[in-house]
């Protein structure tokens, strides 16, 4: 029978230690779980941060949250115990400067009067010229269309 050398010793050696280490990697990689992605979409963030809160696990939305946003650990429980208690993620004033853009703008309200009505106006106030104007660059008529339709109101 052969007999194991230095060297063999050596080699399989290197390759228990290497195998071993392989594995503590990868144990402690599911041991961890997957880090949340830092590029939370706005509906994303609030659907983690409500789901994590609904599951009672508080410690892992405080941690999404802070990853998302960057906020320190007090203002992300501050956030965090006010979803818990009801409130919606983008209602919590700490989380004002984050809100997305689509959030903040007011609902659409045409506030204009109907053309006209502010044809009208104009033409009440004697400024049928402009009234025809008017007419034009927003029905695209022509001149005489214009002033016909400013005449019969």
């Amino acid at each position: 029978m052969p007999s194991i050398g230095p060297m063999e010793l050596l080699i399989l050696l290197f390759l228990v230690v290497f195998v071993l280490a392989v594995a503590g990697i990868v144990v402690s990689i599911l041991k961890r779980g997957r880090p949340a992605p830092t590029g939370w979409g706005t509906g994303d963030l609030r659907d983690r941060v409500n789901t994590l809160v609904w599951q009672q696990q508080p410690i892992q939305a405080i941690k999404v949250l802070r990853q998302a946003t960057g906020l320190g650990l007090a203002d992300a429980k501050r956030v965090v115990d006010a979803v818990a208690g009801g409130a919606d993620l983008w209602e919590v004033p700490i989380m004002a400067r984050y809100r997305p853009a689509h959030l903040n703008a007011p609902a659409p309200v045409d506030a204009r009067p109907d053309l006209a009505s502010r044809v009208r106006e104009l033409k009440a106030g004697g400024r049928a010229e402009q009234a025809v104007h008017l007419v034009r660059g927003e029905t695209g008529m022509d001149q005489d269309e214009a002033e016909r339709f400013v005449d019969a109101l």
